[in-house]
């Protein structure tokens, strides 16, 4: 393992995903749990050089008010998710990451996350001044806790879709806009990845959030030679998905109808009754089935806040297909799950993946992380298979020697 330090800056850090993930990375370095759910730690990597979990420093920033070990009791207390025992383990590295905890920006994010912005939040600046302070914050984390990189991720609430404009494709047009303090074609997950960019972190957006890695950000990124990917993690439904549409179409049985029923209660639930915030979320969710199919069958996903199921999500999918002499057949599947505790194994998968990365030298969209997320940028593989094949030809290269261009 690599002795080398990193820090992780969350973007939503008082949200119920980053204190699984840093309540998780504790506990894994206190050798109180095991690592399910992270491929890190499968044969798949053994003898790959990635960074120790002993070596992981977590700050970040949130427009909220609260403390970590708030978010962790409340899935605890919500979803039984979470022992006592193990939020005691915990309280004090806890404590010690919300002193590095700052306050974020909601700029152009819509009425549903404004709302959540804490009650003294600053009013709007100039873009330049916001981005400005997110340096800073990151620069002196890295100083002060004497980091070789520090990878961003972005756990925010999900925001409204941004619409396609010349800064949204072209740098030099997003440059403009900032400069003017134009944002209508930009948001706060805009803003924070021009600023992890600007300053050589590697990036990930986790969340479904279009702004954050827009062609002009991918063109800052190759600029600056530094390692970025999204969209949106997957790990549920369409998790599943993609582990399942594959059989229809290696059986060459026709799928007419794919209906997919999600409930939730957190605060990703929450955001998502607004209808701009779920537009955003519908569109990867939605989009798998045709690209791994070849054709798009009538299908649609539901999406309904269900507060009394706390963390939980349940999934159930109707799936109506044609089969020999045209028999008409079905296949139903539920999937329930904590929603943050089945995401956080992934964050830390995808910081020691994307410090690896960072430190070979690679730069740019990162394809073999595909099978992390719902829309992998870049990517034509989206059956899962072939997504996983695509992270064990990474492992492959990697064991074969340095990075080359």
């Amino acid at each position: 393992m690599s002795d080398r330090k990193c820090g992780v800056w969350i973007i939503g850090a008082l949200g119920s995903i980053s204190a699984a993930a840093i309540a998780g990375a504790a506990l894994l370095r206190k050798d109180l749990i095991e690592p399910a759910g992270m491929i890190t730690s499968t044969i798949l990597f053994e003898d790959i050089d990635l960074v120790a979990m002993d070596q992981i420093e977590f700050a970040g920033c949130d427009i909220r008010e609260g403390k970590l070990l708030d978010s962790l009791t409340q899935l605890s207390d919500g979803s039984n998710a979470v022992s006592l025992e193990r939020l005691l383990a915990v309280k004090e590295d806890l404590e010690q990451t919300k002193s590095w905890i700052k306050r974020g920006t909601c700029r152009n994010c819509g009425q549903a996350i404004e709302s959540l912005a804490a009650s003294d939040f600053e009013p709007k600046r100039h873009m330049r001044d916001d981005i400005d302070e997110f340096r800073c914050n990151l620069r002196e984390f890295k100083r002060k806790k004497q980091l070789e990189t520090v990878v961003v991720v972005n756990l925010a609430s999900t925001e409204p879709p941004i619409p396609s404009s010349p800064s949204y494709e072209s740098l030099a047009a997003l440059e403009r806009s900032i400069d003017e303090d134009d944002d209508s074609s930009v948001r706060a997950s805009t803003l924070y990845s021009y600023s992890a960019v600007q300053e050589g972190c590697p990036y990930v957006n986790f969340t479904p959030s279009t702004g954050a890695l827009t062609p002009a950000i991918v063109q800052l990124a190759g600029r600056k030679r530094t390692p970025l990917m999204g969209n949106d993690g997957k790990t549920g439904e369409t998790l599943v998905k993609s582990a399942l549409a594959p059989m229809f179409l290696w059986r060459n049985l026709e799928v007419l109808s794919w209906e997919g029923f999600n409930i939730l209660g957190n605060m990703d639930g929450c955001i998502l009754e607004n209808p701009e915030n779920k537009s955003s979320k519908l569109k990867t969710k939605d989009h798998v089935l045709s690209k791994i199919l070849g054709y798009s069958p009538h299908s649609r996903v539901h999406i309904d806040y269900v507060p009394s199921l706390h963390d939980q999500k349940t999934a159930w999918n109707f799936i109506h297909f044609r089969g020999f002499l045209d028999a008409r057949m079905s296949l139903q599947f539920i999937w329930q799950g904590y929603d943050s505790l089945l995401a956080a194994p992934l964050v830390l998968d995808l910081v020691r993946l994307m410090e690896l990365a960072h430190r070979r030298g690679e730069y740019g969209l990162m394809p073999h992380l595909a099978s992390y997320f719902k829309e992998p940028l870049c990517v034509q593989a989206h059956s899962l298979h072939e997504q996983v094949h695509l992270l064990a030809e990474y492992v492959r290269r990697v064991k074969e020697g340095p990075f080359t261009t």
